[in-house]
């Protein structure tokens, strides 16, 4: 199917700034396109970093997302997220703003700057109705990075963002996967639920120096309480 085809039919818009609106379609192609974050990360530290439990059992189906928590909290007004914590895993650090780079990719955070992850501007904030989408490295060329432990997530975990506006929206994991960038299901990952979520993204999946790693880890996640 050709790309303008596929972001033809994709009815759904990601809520943005006035003027700023994408297609869902659009998001999927340009995040299969370009989500490989680390193409310059070494994957040499110690064994790599963790994978998802679902990546590593026999048998294990990767073709569907289990069911999300029940809402417990509604959608917030637009405000953009200014920190990330995952107590889980240790992770305390700054957002940016990210947008698409000149080839049309997702335009990772600086790769210098091993604590940082980016907010993909062209989709909802966290915490607005729809998916928002927060991606970081997993390493860099001195070590690892701010989501280098993000395979190690599992369901009931919590994903907290802290808000322009003061408030921080609390997302409940409910699936961590390892998908592979090839064929990237981007329907299934960002497609709109019926309620905010998150989605948090890194490179994963067995690593080559060829071509970098040849999955994502994504994490998938519902807004469970607002503090």
């Amino acid at each position: 199917m050709a790309a303008s085809e596929r972001t033809g039919r994709a009815g759904q818009e990601a809520g943005g700034r006035s003027g700023r609106r994408t297609p869902w379609g659009v998001i999927a192609l340009v995040l299969l396109a370009g989500l490989a974050l680390v193409r310059g990360g070494s994957g040499q530290y110690d064994t790599g970093p963790p994978q998802p439990a679902r990546a590593a059992a026999p048998g294990a189906a990767h073709g569907s997302t289990p069911s999300a928590p029940a809402a417990r909290q509604g959608p917030l007004p637009r405000s953009v997220p200014v920190r990330v914590t995952i107590p889980a895993i240790l992770v305390d650090a700054p957002v940016i703003p990210v947008g698409v780079d000149e080839d049309g990719a997702v335009a990772a955070p600086p790769p210098q700057d091993a604590n940082l992850a980016g907010w993909f501007e062209r989709a909802v904030t966290p915490g607005e109705q729809g998916t928002a989408v927060v991606v970081g490295h997993v390493d860099n060329s001195r070590g690892p990075a701010v989501f280098y432990a993000l395979g190690a997530l599992e369901p009931g975990n919590h994903v907290e963002i802290r808000r322009e506006d003061g408030r921080t929206a609390v997302f409940e994991v409910y699936d961590v996967q390892v998908v592979a960038k090839k064929n990237f299901p981007g329907e299934r990952v960002y497609g709109a639920t019926g309620s905010p979520e998150l989605r948090v993204i890194t490179c994963g999946g067995r690593y080559t120096e060829q071509s970098g790693y040849e999955s994502n880890v994504v994490v998938f996640a519902r807004l469970t309480d607002v503090r």
